[in-house]
């Protein structure tokens, strides 16, 4: 490996913004930005979304259709396809 190429490995919080739910996670991403969290100081970066406040992570994602499109085609068309065949 090249020596003073990769980026600096560290400790990042990330805040949530939606559902006010912060991450201590490890991570490369540059931020001037720190903020004291659990008695340290750690770089800060905010965040729209995240798996706090996600519908998919939490759960209240709608399901618009369990079948695909092809069956939803055959389905809807059926009548015609059927008279095709005849």
């Amino acid at each position: 490996m090249k020596h003073g190429i990769h980026p600096k490995y560290r400790t990042v919080v990330f805040h949530d913004t939606s559902a006010d739910a912060y991450f201590k996670v490890g991570s490369t991403i540059k931020t001037e930005k720190t903020i004291e969290f659990e008695g340290e100081s750690f770089p800060y970066v905010t965040l729209d979304v995240s798996s706090e406040s996600h519908p998919f992570y939490t759960g209240k994602q709608k399901m618009i259709s369990q079948e695909g499109k092809t069956a939803q085609f055959q389905k809807r068309f059926a009548r015609f396809l059927s008279k095709e065949e005849k």
